[in-house]
């Protein structure tokens, strides 16, 4: 006589134990699909960017929320789709973000230093170029801890995501612009939009009145038309410069001449523009090695141009003097 109670408690175990088995593969699978979403969402990103917060130079015993300020513009800048274009994990743009907290105003506003740079790779080599480095020694911004940083181009969210998110189209547009003439029209059209979003929030920085160096003047510079000769110097300097030096070194030395001589156009247009001193401090010390083995008449119409547009920088060129 067939047992029918042991019969079935056997297929109830068989059923449990499919079931088990089925419910682990389903959330292995699952797992995999979460993975591959991520690994495609990590790739899709445009930024690898490094920060950093110092905040020795304020007192307190706080100190998880510093942790959780950069983690938090990290998340920020290197987990959100800033463009429409895709980025391969090794096309990622590297740049760094700096602040060096002075002082803590109240329990959510801080004062300090930032500082912004970053840096692109040159073609066949492993040697790479500053593109844009900029510091705002005067940077007042709000952060709370349970909230995330947020971003709307048409308006105003808080002064650390809108001034991060300005720079980070400053950084494609000139990117973009090494790349291909006016290659970055449209990034530097999304820096303006947020300027001008900002601009009635009360913070320093966002009006052409804060002052001469106030951030406002960046995308001012790279959208008026008549400075078009400064981003004319940034394709010449690097898409037909410094990427060209491992095939042709004369002529890759003759374009970054005359992507100097563009910004000494647009020097003579208006004198001490803020985008156009950047690029200098910036370059001036790799323009001196790459042009230590050229001609003397090429010495000198470097040294006339950094003299007139930034003799500040002239040190670093002391030994083409004379020429």
């Amino acid at each position: 006589m067939v047992n029918i109670k042991k019969n079935r408690t056997f297929a109830y175990a068989n059923y449990v134990q499919i079931q088990t088995l089925f419910m682990q593969c389903k959330t292995k699978i699952i797992g995999f699909i979460i993975l591959i979403i991520t690994i495609l969402s990590v790739n899709a990103q445009e930024f690898r960017c490094n920060v950093s917060i110092n905040s020795q130079q304020i007192q307190t015993t706080e100190k998880q929320i510093f942790e959780t300020m950069k983690q938090s513009i990290e998340d920020f800048v290197n987990n959100r789709k800033w463009t429409s274009a895709t980025f391969e994990q090794h096309e990622k743009m590297d740049c760094n973000i700096s602040l060096i907290l002075s002082e803590r105003v109240s329990l959510t506003d801080f004062k300090g230093q930032l500082s912004v740079q970053i840096r692109r790779p040159v073609f066949n080599s492993n040697y790479t170029t500053g593109l844009f480095n900029y510091i705002e020694s005067d940077f007042q911004f709000t952060f709370n801890e349970s909230q995330p940083l947020e971003f709307d181009q048409n308006s105003f969210t808080s002064n650390l995501s809108s001034a991060i998110s300005y720079y980070l189209y400053i950084f494609l547009g000139v990117t973009f612009d090494s790349y291909a003439l006016m290659g970055g029209d449209s990034f530097f059209e999304v820096a303006r939009t947020i300027a001008q979003s900002a601009e009635k929030s009360g913070y320093r920085g966002w009006r052409s009145s804060d002052s001469q160096k106030a951030r406002y003047w960046f995308m001012e510079n790279y959208t008026n038309a008549a400075y078009q000769e400064l981003r004319k110097a940034n394709y010449y300097y690097h898409r037909l410069g410094l990427d060209m030096m491992t095939k042709d070194q004369k002529e890759a030395r003759k374009n970054i001449l005359e992507a100097l001589r563009s910004i000494q156009k647009v020097h003579k247009i208006r004198t001490n523009l803020l985008a156009t001193q950047i690029f200098l401090d910036v370059k001036v010390q790799e323009v001196a090695n790459i042009f230590g083995p050229a001609s003397d008449a090429e010495k000198e119409e470097i040294y006339n141009i950094i003299k007139e547009v930034s003799p500040i920088n002239l040190p670093k060129i002391k030994d083409f003097a004379g020429r």
